[in-house]
C-alpha cells in the first residue's frame, strides 16, 4: 500500500542525454505514431533478427518507470505513448553532446559539424537563413 509520501514524491524526470539506441528508436516510433502496442513497436522496430515480444515489452517498462513512456489497456493490450516531447529530447542530448564533446563552444560544434560532413548546397543556404535569423533577433 502506498503511503501518503509516496503519492506525494514527483514522478521521475528521465535523463533524456542517457537514452540507447533502442529507447530512442522506440521514441521515434511513438512520436510518428501518437502510440503504439507493444507488437506494433516490435513490427515497426525491423530488427533483424526480429527482437522478441517480450524483449519489447521489457524495455517499454523499463522506459515507463523513467517517466519516458506512459501506457494505457486496451483490452488486455498496452498502448504506449511517449510522455517527453521531441524537441526536449533532441535539445537535451544535443546540449549533452555540445557541453560533453566541445566544451560548451558552439562554433566548434559547427565546425566539426561542417568539415566532418558532407553538407549539401541547400543545407548551407539554410544555416545561413538561420543566422541571419539570429542576428536580426539579437
Amino acid at each position: 500500500m502506498k503511503t501518503m509520501n509516496d503519492l506525494m514524491k514527483a514522478p521521475p524526470r528521465p535523463r533524456l542525454h542517457r537514452l540507447g539506441d533502442l529507447q530512442l528508436r522506440i521514441l521515434r516510433i511513438l512520436w510518428d505514431r501518437g502510440e503504439a502496442s507493444v507488437a506494433a513497436v516490435g513490427s515497426a522496430l525491423g530488427a533483424r533478427p526480429r527482437l522478441a515480444y517480450t524483449t519489447v515489452a521489457t524495455m517499454l517498462r523499463k522506459m515507463e518507470e523513467r517517466g519516458l513512456v506512459k501506457h494505457r489497456t486496451d483490452g488486455r493490450a498496452f498502448v504506449y505513448r511517449a510522455a517527453v516531447a521531441e524537441e526536449k529530447v533532441t535539445g537535451n542530448m544535443a546540449g549533452h553532446v555540445l557541453d560533453r564533446m566541445f566544451q560548451g563552444s558552439l562554433t566548434s560544434l559547427v565546425s566539426h559539424l561542417l568539415t566532418a560532413r558532407e553538407v549539401s548546397p541547400e543545407e548551407l543556404v539554410e544555416l545561413e537563413r538561420l543566422i541571419a535569423e539570429r542576428k536580426r533577433a539579437s
